[in-house]
């Protein structure tokens, strides 16, 4: 326990709560505070929940703690029968029950952050069926459905794309790679134009590429349009067959009704209607307003505290008195003929359940047969655009419908006993519960009473024969009733069926004249149908063979287009080379010096001319560098031995002026040193008093054209 609360006391006082906490201080803290705590760090999960619970009642708070609690799928430590003390701990704010709770959401903040956010998103809204017959509701319900989906795939693929490691430096290599290819074909396309314009008539050669390129792309779609056209034409064919075959099922069921089976339907519909109608809808509907009416009053009376409870509880137990009371003294009546009606009365009731019941079933099943209908329409469909067949008919299928109504009568019958058993199942086990508790409360009520007087027991006894009366009046008096309202339906329903019939007689006799009609134009139909199908086979073997005709006429027309295009190239070609030719012999042969120097022979001749001359004059510059080379590297070397010996006559100078003063060195002598090297042909003078040298050196040819070779001017 302890290194729990360190470890919620040193997440608290991290970002982004910054509770300043120690074990102490937060130890002591009130169950507001902690609670207060708790919602904190729930809003750092869900910025939804950012409330001040001084504001809000203790309910609300922990049903809404508990409702994200359940969002972020936490489990209480213990069992299920725990749950109980667990609420009621989040409401008091025990300590045994939060730390647990911070622990664990302190522990996975982040994990809990994104469960929190896509709770927001994928948490389904449940809507009652009722409301989902509604097509706007419906049309809505499936419109927030798909946009759920489409919310989980974009989330997996921001996910994937977090998780897959793509960085923006390999994606702008990418994008210098793609430019620089994008350069390469610009400069390839620029050459091929460079190519193309030398070619004659390259304009037109391309305009008429343009065109077979867009000849080829309107081939391409007109084929794309026919077979689109054949697909359409296909689907068209098979919905004819299917409304066919829809409406010879429509016909045979209308050929096999009669009416009285409409008779019975009909009067089974209006009972049934009338029965929610009358009864069942208003009892709902009285419910509902008796309900709201409650919440309403509940809504607008203030916020009620402890003592306002105590108050009420006093009133309900000084009410319920007053009720044991009335009933002590209606039963030392004792009345028969009450006791008597009681048993009708609960006879009447339960009968009246058990129609609701029915009713209830009734319409469960409407709405079952009805989705069912749906599914069988969907399915159907489906095969139908499958395989293209129609499933079970003719004799096939009425075999299946009559096996199928011996076995419904048999389910019905069946499922009919055993909802009337759960039924008066549920009955008797729910007034079991009721009269077992009002018995006990009653029981003890009487024993503190008979102790007190002193005659214990008596009451019993007493009771049970009042209420064996009570019970019977009820019942007779409920029979009564029910037997007055069974009446009244039935003259009702007898005079609703006679108004049926009598406008229902009319309408029988168009029916047979119309049955007769629709023979004449089934047959009709049929006729039309045989012509119509044997006229489109014709033309659809005739279409065929004409289209096979027109493929091969295309190919051909093709490999010849090909063939003239080839061939008027090639022709282009060598008659631009024959140009090129007789052009070069009549410059040649001709006497005049301009036209000769045009032709090519002549331009070749001169260049092979000119670069004869030029590598001439290389080959001498080579030959006067061989020459030149080794006086030359003797002349850099003297160069350096004449560098050395300055800087050692100036280090002798230099030490020779430190010892000796300025003084003594009279201005009009001077020091005269000389180097010769005859080897070299290099003399050298310096005088020693001011320093100044004349060296003389030897006469070098200046060749200072020639390149590589170092020289005498300016720059040496």
């Amino acid at each position: 326990m302890s290194d729990q609360i360190k470890f919620i006391v040193d997440n608290l006082n991290k970002e982004p709560f910054k509770k300043n906490y120690n074990l102490i201080t937060f130890d002591s803290l009130e169950p507001m505070q902690l609670l207060q705590v708790l919602n904190d760090v729930l809003a750092e999960i869900d910025p939804k929940q950012v409330v001040d619970i001084r504001e809000e009642m203790p309910e609300q708070t922990a049903k809404r703690m508990l409702s994200l609690l359940g969002i972020l799928k936490y489990k209480p430590p213990g069992n299920a029968t725990d749950m109980s003390t667990f609420r009621q701990g989040l409401v008091i704010g025990s300590k045994p029950v939060i730390y647990p709770v911070l622990h664990w959401l302190l522990q996975r903040t982040n994990e809990l952050k994104k469960r929190a956010y896509l709770a927001r998103f994928l948490i389904k809204l449940e809507v009652p069926s009722e409301f989902l017959q509604d097509e706007t509701v419906a049309d809505t319900n499936k419109q927030y459905e798909e946009l759920m989906e489409a919310f989980k795939t974009l989330h997996k693929e921001c996910e994937q794309l977090k998780t897959s490691g793509f960085s923006t430096a390999e994606i702008r290599r990418d994008i210098n790679a793609m430019e620089e290819e994008k350069d390469q074909l610009i400069k390839r396309v620029e050459r091929l134009k460079k190519r193309v314009e030398t070619v004659q008539n390259h304009q037109q050669m391309l305009k008429i590429a343009r065109q077979l390129r867009v000849e080829k792309e309107r081939e391409e779609f007109l084929a794309q349009q026919k077979q689109e056209q054949k697909n359409q034409l296909f689907h068209a064919v098979q919905r004819l067959q299917r409304v066919q075959n829809q409406l010879k099922s429509m016909r045979h069921a209308a050929a096999d009704a009669k009416p009285e089976s409409l008779m019975k339907r009909l009067e089974e519909e209006i009972k049934f209607n009338s029965y929610m109608v009358t009864e069942k809808f208003p009892k709902e509907l009285e419910n509902k307003k008796k309900e709201l009416h409650f919440l309403q009053k509940v809504v607008s009376e203030p916020a009620m505290g402890h003592s306002d409870l105590l108050e009420l509880e006093s009133k309900i137990n000084e009410i319920n008195t007053e009720i044991n009371q009335l009933i002590e003294k209606k039963m030392m009546r004792n009345e028969p003929i009450e006791g008597n009606l009681s048993l009708y009365r609960q006879q009447a009731s339960i009968i009246s359940r058990k129609k609701e019941a029915k009713a209830e079933e009734l319409q469960d099943a409407k709405e079952k047969l009805t989705s069912l209908e749906k599914e069988v329409s969907v399915k159907t469909n489906q095969t139908r655009e499958l395989d293209g067949t129609e499933v079970l008919k003719g004799d096939e299928f009425k075999r299946y419908v009559s096996k199928l109504r011996s076995k419904s009568t048999v389910f019905k019958k069946k499922h009919q006993i055993i909802a009337e058993f759960k039924a008066e199942f549920g009955l008797l086990q729910r007034t079991e519960e009721l009269l077992k508790q009002h018995d006990e409360n009653i029981k003890h009520q009487l024993q503190t009473t008979e102790e007190k007087k002193g005659i214990s027991g008596f009451s019993y006894t007493q009771e049970e024969l009042q209420r064996v009366s009570a019970l019977k009046s009820e019942v007779d008096e409920m029979k009564g009733q029910t037997l007055d309202d069974m009446s009244e339906m039935v003259k009702k329903l007898n005079s609703l069926v006679l108004e049926k019939k009598s406008a229902l007689a009319p309408v029988i006799k168009e029916l047979r004249q119309l049955r007769q009609k629709c023979q004449e134009l089934t047959q009709e139909c049929d006729e039309k149908k045989s012509q119509y199908d044997s006229c489109a086979a014709g033309l659809e073997s005739n279409r065929s063979k004409l289209e096979q005709e027109v493929r091969g006429l295309r190919e051909e027309c093709l490999q010849e287009e090909s063939k003239y295009h080839y061939t008027n190239c090639m022709i282009k070609d060598l008659e631009v080379q024959l140009r090129r030719a007789t052009d070069e012999m009549k410059a040649y042969v001709s006497s005049d010096q301009q036209e000769k120097r045009k032709a090519i022979r002549e331009q070749y001749t001169k260049n092979i001319t000119e670069q004869e001359n030029l590598g001439k004059k290389l080959r001498e510059k080579q030959k006067a560098v061989r020459e030149s080379h080794g006086p030359n590297m003797k002349q850099v070397k003297m160069w350096h031995d004449f560098e050395q010996l300055m800087e050692c006559k100036k280090q002798c100078f230099l030490k020779q002026q430190s010892q000796t003063s300025v003084g003594q060195n009279s201005p009009g002598k001077s020091e005269v040193i000389s180097v010769q090297q005859p080897e070299a042909g290099v003399e050298v003078t310096f005088l020693s008093s001011s320093f100044p040298f004349r060296p003389r050196l030897p006469q070098v040819p200046e060749k200072a054209d020639q390149p590589g070779v170092p020289g005498r001017g300016p720059g040496r």
